[in-house]
């Protein structure tokens, strides 16, 4: 896996200062995409131990709360092999800690069923993340007035919940 970036002071990718990762590849190719160089599975750097040492340490300070995956498309099979070792680790040193991930699948119709993109590391990704942005952006759908997204028929899913019940719950900042 390859990753474009890691932001350890991010404010814009879910609530609170975040630390951020950004991996590379993508399959969406959303028109109007914010980060369209990540579409490429070998831009940017090869994701490695050192990569995840470091975000490990960003995420140490007490003003940090949480984790956010997004790319690139953190769901692209190529990706979770690499994502479900580090999102397992993020939560086994942190437990207090959320993880958000951004995605162009949706929840219910693609990583819970039969798709290119659910494999065998889907369901412990599913395991680990807090809260699910889902859906590709759409440009006509695009909007300044919402919380945490891009466009408006994206969701804020929250994870456990949603496995828990077995229908879409939706956080609070979908509002």
């Amino acid at each position: 896996m390859y990753y474009g970036n890691i932001k350890k002071t991010d404010i814009a990718d879910g609530p609170g200062v975040r630390v951020s990762l950004f991996v590379s590849g993508c399959t969406h190719c959303c028109k109007g995409c914010f980060n369209s160089e990540t579409w490429d599975f070998k831009y940017g750097k090869p994701f490695a131990e050192e990569t995840a040492d470091e975000i490990i340490k960003a995420l140490a300070p007490s003003h940090i709360a949480g984790f956010t995956v997004l790319g690139g498309e953190p769901f692209e099979p190529e990706n979770q092999k690499e994502l479900a070792p580090l999102l397992k680790r993020i939560k086994e040193t942190y437990p207090e800690k959320d993880i958000w991930c951004y995605s162009g699948y949706l929840l219910d119709e693609e990583l819970l069923k039969e798709s290119r993109a659910r494999c065998e590391y889907t369901d412990e990704m599913l395991k680990y993340i807090d809260v699910l942005v889902d859906g590709e952006f759409v440009q006509a759908k695009r909007s300044l007035m919402i919380n945490y997204r891009g466009s408006t028929n994206q969701r804020i899913i929250m994870v456990k919940e949603s496995l828990k019940e077995g229908k879409i719950v939706l956080s609070e900042y979908n509002d």
